[in-house]
């Protein structure tokens, strides 16, 4: 692995799409293994123990799944009433969760800059002001839709499946009934939310859509921890919505939880603004990526994420190299003049 953590470090050229960045990956951003072809056996190994046989997104949240679960979730019992009691203590929850990850990752990264500027991609700090903004402020106004409207969609739908779940509504899963697809759930969970993410968020770009709902998300181009859950509401309801394929798909309440924690606490982590965490000038723990990182820059690209390739299937994939930056700028050139055409 390479541990050059100098800001410099993958910038063969100092070309307009070079002087953008302060750090940008070596290479081409690749997508994973799973649906290329012919399938590689190794790489894909490789690829799911990258993922989950490090201390990393997917093992921490699946460990604090279960933690809430036999610590801070109540029982189905419980949730068989809708009753205010133990849906505010779910807020509640959730609510410090967020505080923790987005709170805590801004704290250190951006607020005491505790690796300055190492393995950051933009140059500019998240400290943007501006009538665009609730209060005129980016990190206000990122707090408040996470908080008032993120953590509200994020309970709701958790409130909706467990109830469900307790009276019979929706399909579960025990442990006992197949515990090789009770475990399969938790590697093929992160790879549905991807697959889900893609086509919410390219219908979230559609202009009419885009003007009344995801324009609020894209106000951060340059994006902070606090970035990931600053949503319309509207644009939370599709986000969140992902957990409805176990009204299909059997699973077990903590599957639940695992899934929803992953896609609100991965919003956060993912637009950290640094490609990971450094410890003693090591990368200790993966956090954002380039790819999503030139979205919120250029909007026109990368619409999904690395599990599920639609971006390659669909000519909206940008690897982060020169070239592939090249070819992007030239097809959103001709968009444009097709545009112009359109409406002469």
């Amino acid at each position: 692995m390479n541990h050059d953590t100098s800001p410099g470090k993958g910038k063969t050229s100092q070309s307009r799409f070079s002087r953008q960045w302060n750090y940008r990956p070596e290479g081409a951003i690749q997508t994973s293994p799973l649906f290329q072809w012919p399938l590689d056996p190794a790489a894909i190994g490789h690829w799911f123990a990258a993922r989950w046989l490090v201390l990393g997104e997917n093992v921490i949240i699946a460990g604090l799944a279960m933690l809430t679960w036999y610590c801070l979730q109540p029982s189905l019992e419980i949730t068989k009433s809708l009753e205010f009691t133990w849906i505010a203590l779910m807020f509640l929850r959730n609510t410090a969760l967020i505080v923790i990850v987005a709170g805590g990752l801004h704290f250190f990264l951006h607020t005491r800059r505790t690796q300055g500027d190492r393995l950051k991609f933009d140059p500019e700090q998240v400290n943007a002001r501006g009538r665009r903004f609730t209060f005129h402020s980016q990190l206000r106004d990122n707090m408040v839709w996470t908080l008032g409207s993120g953590v509200f969609f994020w309970t709701a739908y958790e409130v909706l499946m467990l109830w469900a779940m307790a009276n019979g509504h929706a399909p579960m899963l025990l442990w006992t009934q197949n515990p090789l697809w009770f475990i399969a759930l938790f590697f093929l969970t992160p790879l549905w939310i991807s697959f889900h993410f893609y086509w919410i968020h390219r219908f979230l770009h559609w202009p009419p859509l885009y003007r009344m709902a995801h324009s609020l998300h894209h106000r951060n181009t340059n994006i902070g921890p606090w970035s990931g859950l600053s949503m319309h509401p509207l644009e939370h309801i599709l986000f969140f919505s992902s957990i409805l394929i176990h009204w299909l798909v059997a699973a077990h309440p903590v599957h639940i939880l695992f899934h929803m924690q992953h896609q609100a606490l991965t919003a956060a982590t993912s637009h950290a603004g640094f490609e990971a965490m450094l410890l003693r000038h090591r990368k200790a723990m993966a956090l954002g990526n380039f790819h999503h990182q030139m979205h919120h820059r250029y909007f026109e690209c990368n619409y999904g994420s690395l599990e599920v390739p639609w971006d390659k299937v669909f000519g909206s994939f940008h690897d982060g190299t020169e070239q592939s930056h090249e070819q992007f700028t030239q097809r959103r050139r001709k968009l444009a003049q097709r545009g112009r055409r359109e409406q002469v």
